[in-house]
């Protein structure tokens, strides 16, 4: 009786959640709208914005094709990447270090910067033990911003692309870029993280102290460090890199109840917000709630999953006569159903930030979070990288229907040709592509197999997981084997940076095609893609793709650990 009363708690508390989410994301919707249509022209931060302009000497006018924005895109890029590789090879020669950490090693200062360039934040080293408090601030928390500002403009050209026509201009990355930052990304971070701080998330630059308390006989190092003003952009950017080896399982990074249901609201926030964005800027908003159902659907099937899986448990645990909800490897102070949302929330999105130990989840648990990354983290996915893989996933399906009615495909009155169809395809199987490959690699070389703590079907669950996390730029892992070796290092380096940007420049490239297209008039057989209908077709789309390509990785992985395990085994 009072496990289905608690059930029924979290169901409504689980609705309420997104209720709240979904009301915030509707006028900053508008915000956002405003923001990108250049639509800022007063006030202080206007006049930082263009004093910005003229120091990178760039006009708010200008716009660009797909090819220069594609290529500013990348060179801002590739300048975050350097910056942030000379300062971790640095580090022990510069201030802002307490605890005189060294320099970081060549391998995994690439693999470092390259996972924050890439808003991955895949990490193969201990926050608290080889991060100075300068590389935090001016190198992961600025990467955090800047990283996720990339995500959010591309996928603003991509909805400006579908939305124009008759032009070959689709904006202007430093104009974009700008915009997003000042506006959106800098205020909110900096409210939630005075919010963090006022809950009890640490933000200081002591030394770390040193302490002896009841029970202990030798000193006790607690870290301190500027916690709260990265905790706030690294949910808000769904980077997830944590200050704490234990991400936000830590208490110092999210030490209560409340703070953690902020943390998922800012993961989950801007994903939220940017098909509303998006409805806006076609003048129908209906186009902005079919693709806020498909992603809301999915992610609703993956928070109950994993939480219904968590909920029954291990059999060979009630056998011994303990009952109750199985709590490893979670947090105490979140319960089950918080657990459960922040896994599902970190994993549809790009985010990878944790608050418990997902190595721990039941097999059927854990093929959640595994699952919702392989299909491409569209539910809600990474700020902006979520929305422009579901319009890739989207024109698959208008392009898969037309196929079926024997009509030329269109989406919002754009025909969708050979280059759409591309574009579309390199988007959803590229990360896939990856994982496949890389992860039969690890498998076929015996100095990384052995590295593999875990025989067996976890052991295969692990290693995907590590590759599906590294080329969708999550970021989360399920642990197990050791990540800094040299293969993984590099080998998962190059996972993120194809990962990160060759979907990117594929749907530039998309949307530069389709802005330079007139739009056709709707007729009796143009199909509708604002529908119900539309919108459980994209929906099986996703899943068909996704259960093709990964069925059976997770056969030989999840599925297999789960018999295993109710068989009693």
């Amino acid at each position: 009786m009072m496990i289905t009363q608690s059930v029924t708690m979290d169901g409504l508390m689980l609705i309420l959640f997104l209720v709240i989410v979904t009301g915030v994301a509707l006028p900053l919707s508008n915000f956002f709208f405003r923001v990108f249509s250049g639509d800022m022209s007063r006030g202080i931060l206007s006049h930082i914005e263009k004093t910005i302009y003229r120091l990178i000497e760039t006009d708010s006018d200008r716009e660009e094709g797909w090819r220069g924005y594609a290529q500013d895109m990348l060179i801002f890029n590739c300048i975050g990447f350097v910056i942030l590789f000379i300062l971790l090879l640095l580090q022990g020669f510069l201030p802002f270090n307490p605890q005189n950490f060294g320099a970081f090693d060549l391998l995994t200062a690439i693999n470092t910067a390259t996972s924050f360039v890439t808003n991955t934040n895949w990490q193969v080293y201990s926050g608290e033990t080889a991060a100075s408090y300068l590389t935090q601030m001016a190198g992961f928390t600025v990467q955090n911003f800047l990283s996720s500002a990339t995500g959010i403009c591309i996928a603003i050209a991509v909805m400006r692309g579908i939305t124009r026509q008759s032009t070959d201009k689709i904006g202007n990355f430093w104009v974009d870029m700008t915009r997003c930052t000042l506006y959106i990304l800098l205020p909110i971070a900096f409210v939630f993280a005075l919010i963090l701080a006022s809950q009890g998330v640490i933000q200081n630059l002591d030394p770390y102290v040193q302490a002896t308390g009841h029970g202990l006989h030798e000193q006790q190092t607690i870290a301190m460090g500027p916690v709260a003003s990265q905790e706030a952009v690294k949910e808000l950017g769904t980077n997830g890199g944590g200050f704490f080896n234990a991400n936000s399982a830590h208490p110092f990074e999210n030490p209560t109840s409340l703070t953690n249901l902020i943390e998922v609201f800012l993961i989950l926030l801007i994903p939220v917000t940017l098909p509303f964005v998006f409805g806006r800027m076609t003048g129908r908003m209906w186009q902005g709630w079919m693709i806020y159902t498909v992603m809301l659907i999915l992610f609703l099937g993956g928070v109950c999953t994993l939480y219904a899986a968590e909920l029954a448990g291990n059999p060979l645990v009630k056998e011994l006569g303990v009952s109750g909800i199985s709590m490893e490897g979670k947090e105490v102070r979140f319960g089950l159903w918080e657990s459960s949302l922040f896994a599902t929330s970190t994993t549809a999105t790009s985010c990878g930030a944790v608050n418990s130990m997902h190595d721990s989840l039941t097999p059927l648990g854990g093929l959640v979070p595994l699952f919702m990354m392989l299909l491409g983290e569209v539910a809600f996915g990474g700020v902006g990288s979520g929305f422009y893989t579901m319009i890739g996933f989207v024109v698959l399906s208008v392009f898969i229907a037309g196929l079926m009615i024997g009509r030329t495909p269109e989406y919002l009155g754009k025909k969708i040709e050979i280059l759409e169809m591309r574009a579309a395809v390199i988007t959803v199987l590229v990360p896939g592509v990856l994982v496949l490959l890389f992860s039969g690699i690890a498998l076929v070389l015996p100095n990384v197999s052995e590295l593999m703590k875990n025989p067996g079907p976890h052991g295969l669950s692990e290693l995907i997981y590590a590759f599906a996390s590294m080329s969708q730029n999550n970021g989360s892992a399920f642990a197990g084997f050791d990540a800094s070796n040299a293969f993984y290092t590099l080998i998962g380096a190059l996972a993120m940076a194809i990962g990160r940007f060759v979907p990117a420049v594929a749907m530039l490239a998309m949307a530069g095609s389709l802005a330079q297209k007139k739009k056709v008039p709707p007729s009796s057989g143009t199909l509708p893609t604002a529908s119900i209908t539309f919108s459980i077709w994209t929906i099986l789309v996703i899943l068909i793709i996704g259960a093709l390509t990964f069925f059976p990785l997770f056969a030989m992985g999840p599925i297999v650990e789960h018999l295993i395990m109710t068989g009693g085994v």
